[in-house]
This record gives C-alpha cells, sequence and structure tokens, in this order.
C-alpha cells in the first residue's frame, strides 16, 4: 500500500532527536533502529569511520494521524553535511516500479541534485531528486 513519510537528515544526533519524539507523541519505533554499520558496505565505497558505524542509517516513528517521520545521520566521510535545504525530504512510497520512475522523472525535470533510480542493498528500489522548487523527494518501493 502507498504512503508518504517526512524524513528527516541529522547531524549525529537522530536517535536522541527521535527518544525525545517519541516521548512527545508517545509512541514507539516501528522496528529496530538501523545503523550504518548493520549493513554491508557498497561497492567502491571508502570503509565507514568506526564512529559513523553507530550513526543512525534509518528509523521509523509514527506521530499522528498515520504520519510517520523517518530518520537520518549525515556522515561527513561521505561528503554529506547537514544544512537548511537538505535537512528534511518527502518520502513517497508507491505501489510498482513503474510508478516510482514516473514520478522520479516528473519530479526531477527542472531539478537538481538528483540520485537516480537504483536497486539499493537495503532491498529497495530507490531514487532522490531537488524538484525545480527546492523540495527534496525521495522515492522507495520495497522489492
Amino acid at each position: 500500500m502507498a504512503r508518504v513519510s517526512t524524513y528527516l537528515n541529522f547531524d549525529g544526533n537522530a536517535e536522541e532527536a527521535f527518544a525525545f519524539y517519541a516521548t512527545t507523541f508517545g509512541t514507539e519505533l516501528q522496528g529496530p533502529m538501523m545503523r550504518f554499520g548493520d549493513v554491508p558496505e557498497a561497492p567502491g565505497q571508502p570503509p565507514l569511520a568506526p564512529d559513523e558505524r553507530s550513526k543512525v542509517m534509518h528509523a521509523e516513528l509514527p506521530i499522528l494521524g498515520g504520519h510517520v517521520l523517518m530518520a537520518t545521520d549525515v556522515l561527513m566521510s561521505m561528503g554529506q553535511t547537514l544544512r537548511i535545504g537538505n535537512n528534511s525530504t518527502l518520502n513517497l512510497e508507491p505501489d510498482s516500479r513503474a510508478e516510482a520512475d514516473e514520478l522520479y522523472r516528473a519530479l526531477s525535470e527542472g531539478g537538481a541534485d538528483s540520485e537516480p533510480m537504483r536497486a539499493m542493498p537495503w532491498g529497495a528500489y530507490w531514487g532522490c531528486t531537488l524538484d525545480r522548487f527546492g523540495v527534496r523527494w525521495m522515492i522507495n518501493v520495497m522489492d
């Protein structure tokens, strides 16, 4: 079933932020908090620094009305920096790869800063783009 959620990027304090949000909203994480060290390193990627292996790769927390907040920590070793403009992303989870490709095509037209749709190590077909209005969109289809 398709859904939309909000993906938040943090500067190393995603776990602390989500503990706060869980208390604030009176909810619990959906599934375990995934850490960068939990996932095999991608071919061609430099190895993660030991302190980055414990950073949050993915977390999900329901808040109000079925809406879900998701989170990750940015990694300096991967050239990532947190700034206004990349600290939040709308995450779309369509029902099919075809729908994902169409959404990606439309949203990336005239945009910038795109990561093309491709298979990812966590089992998703994934891509991300900044549209021409400066809004970041992530598209995720679980295979």
